[in-house]
């Protein structure tokens, strides 16, 4: 078993601050604290941008997790393991030991590895009359344990990147096929305007995106194309509404000059009395019932607005206000980024880590993503975390909605709704 001493490595190389602090850090795990070893190599494969290392050091990480005997990362099962480079080797498909030694260096460097070197740098156990782990030499998993959390909330922080990225290119893409066609129309239908001008303008945009963009980057992009779009929609509004009115007099104008042709002017005083008196109680009626129908349409729009209580986003369904969701779902709040969920973001990072935990896979909580939209998949793993209780299998039951989703037989409202009765005060509940 691990003794928890500081060890230095073994002959040229060196010592430094960076080895010292991880050692540190691993000696204060809880005696309790366990991982699954899969589930966190999973997350670290998610995580490999922000931790600074590549697929083969992971394939050689891969390697050493595969010689340690439990599944379950824990400090009571002993957290070295001792395999020689040759057998590393073999299990990373015929990978150079040189390059072994490499990317070991590369996972220590990263603080995911310890080095427990013997005293003459070889790697071996010692084991005790009863067949048990007395002493051994090799590499700690010990880092590992310890930063499970923070593995696990950088895996969710570039997923929540990854599907925010996918948004916008999403819509970049519905922009820029609404730019192209609204100039298309405007120069077939001869509509006077600068639309050479803003056509040269949209390409520049475009062709001005390096092939490999930055998130902020595509922000900005997006920006750009949603103020010139607006621009294009407001030079074709302008023009319709003036086609509608110049219409509107030109048949106003006809109707005066063309109504009752074969009227004469010396019609009896009692008729023309009459006449007026028809036509204002005639205009009186069709005011009424344009009134009427006003207000109908706008009871109707209400009681659309009431039931529907958000917006259409994508699949079908309607993503609710994150106010709401968090009210009906308090729970998610402790996976936030420190335990605080500011923005739709925060949820969908918070949704992942929750995923996680639960032992939804990741294409199931992608499939979710693409036929729902990611932010109602965050709220629809917020409420499966909040009936955790009464849920035998969270990705079965998140796949099953996502199936109903596709079906159109889904709706996130009622989930909510319920929830909402369910967290509020017992007093308000029973009033």
């Amino acid at each position: 078993m691990e003794t928890g001493s500081v060890t230095t490595p073994f002959g040229r190389r060196s010592m430094t601050l960076g080895m010292l602090s991880n050692q540190v850090m691993a000696g204060e795990i809880k005696p309790d604290q366990s991982v699954d070893k899969w589930k966190l190599f999973r997350a670290l494969c998610e995580a490999k941008p922000l931790l600074g290392i590549g697929d083969r050091a992971l394939a050689v990480l891969n390697a050493l997790l595969s010689f340690y005997p439990k599944n379950e990362l824990a400090q009571e099962n002993g957290l070295i393991v001792f395999p020689s480079n040759i057998q590393l080797s073999l299990r990373t498909h015929g990978m150079a030991e040189q390059t072994v030694r490499r990317h070991l260096a590369a996972l220590v460097e990263a603080g995911l590895l310890l080095r427990k070197d013997s005293p003459n740098g070889k790697r071996y156990v010692r084991r005790d009359r009863a067949g048990e782990v007395d002493e051994a030499f090799g590499f700690s998993l010990a880092p590992l344990l310890a930063r499970a959390e923070e593995i696990e909330q950088l895996a969710a922080e570039v997923m929540a990147e990854r599907l925010h990225v996918q948004r916008l290119r999403e819509r970049i893409t519905l922009c820029r096929r609404d730019i192209a066609k609204l100039i298309e129309a405007a120069v077939e239908e001869e509509i006077p305007g600068d639309w050479q001008g803003l056509y040269c303008e949209f390409r520049d945009l475009i062709e001005g995106l390096p092939r490999s963009p930055t998130t902020a980057q595509l922000e900005l992009l997006l920006d750009e194309l949603t103020a010139l779009r607006t621009d294009i929609l407001n030079q074709l509004e302008i023009r319709v509404k003036s086609t509608k009115q110049r219409g509107n007099a030109d048949y106003i104008e006809r109707h005066i000059q063309n109504s009752n042709p074969d009227s004469i002017s010396e019609l009896e005083p009692s008729f023309e009395t009459k006449q007026g008196a028809m036509a204002e109680q005639g205009k009186g009626r069709e005011a009424e019932r344009l009134e009427e129908g006003r207000g109908e349409a706008a009871q109707s729009r209400q009681e659309e607005s009431r039931q529907s209580g958000g917006r259409n986003d994508g699949g079908g369904l309607k993503s609710f206000p994150l106010g709401l969701v968090l009210q009906a779902c308090p729970e998610i709040l402790a996976y936030g980024p420190d335990g605080i969920i500011r923005n739709w973001r925060d949820l969908m990072a918070a949704a992942v880590i929750v995923r996680s935990m639960l032992g939804v896979s990741p294409s199931a909580y992608e499939e979710a993503a693409n036929v729902m939209g990611p932010e109602n998949a965050a709220t629809v793993m917020a409420c499966i975390l909040e009936r955790g209780g009464h849920i035998n299998s969270a990705g079965g039951y998140l796949r099953g909605l996502t199936r109903r989703s596709e079906k159109g037989e889904f709706a996130i409202g009622p989930m909510l709704m319920a929830l909402l009765r369910a967290n509020a005060p017992a007093g308000r509940r029973v009033g």
